[in-house]
């Protein structure tokens, strides 16, 4: 996963500094989300890693999406096209995506919890994290029982583990040291 990043981060990069600087993020970003579904297509699939010439492929991926790609768009599909990249469209999608949260000053946290958190315990969450993050915090929630209680909470590279089951655990290792 991390050598497609790495590949995708230059196309999203690119576009999105061109983007911002028509300020067209927002329409940049709805442009490749759906470019990348389309890349998402069995069929296209097939097409992209086809043998296909590269000018073929790019006129064929820009008449699919028609009139959702405006002509940056479309310079864009030609060029990871040439370069045999069509394939990573949806991790430039994620990356573009990363880099308009960061100009927004926005983060996303994945709240993985025992049991449903009340709205009340979603907006203190929110709020602890906007405080010690400065800056707006969008929280994704979701269940996993096996925390027995508690929750882990990954935001960015960092990750606050308050589950009860990751307790258990370090007493395990410190009672078998």
């Amino acid at each position: 996963m991390s050598e497609v990043t790495t590949i995708a981060r230059p196309y999203a990069k690119a576009a999105f500094d061109f983007a911002v600087e028509q300020k067209a993020v927002d329409s940049w970003l709805s442009m490749l989300l759906f470019a990348a579904e389309v890349s998402k297509d069995d069929t296209v699939q097939q097409v992209i890693h086809s043998s296909m010439a590269p000018e073929q492929l790019a006129q064929l991926f820009n008449q699919i999406c028609g009139e959702q790609l405006n002509e940056q768009g479309q310079n864009l599909i030609r060029v990871m096209a040439e370069n045999g990249r069509l394939s990573v469209l949806p991790a430039v999608v994620a990356e573009f995506s990363a880099l308009k949260a960061e100009l927004d000053k926005e983060l996303e946290a994945q709240i993985t919890s025992a049991a449903a958190l009340s709205e009340a315990e979603k907006v203190k969450i929110q709020k602890s994290l906007e405080a010690r993050y400065q800056r707006t915090v969008r929280l994704n929630c979701q269940l996993d029982p096996s925390l027995m209680a508690g929750l882990v909470i990954k935001i960015g590279d960092d990750i606050i583990d308050a589950s009860v089951r990751s307790k258990l655990n370090r007493l395990a290792e410190a009672l078998q040291s």
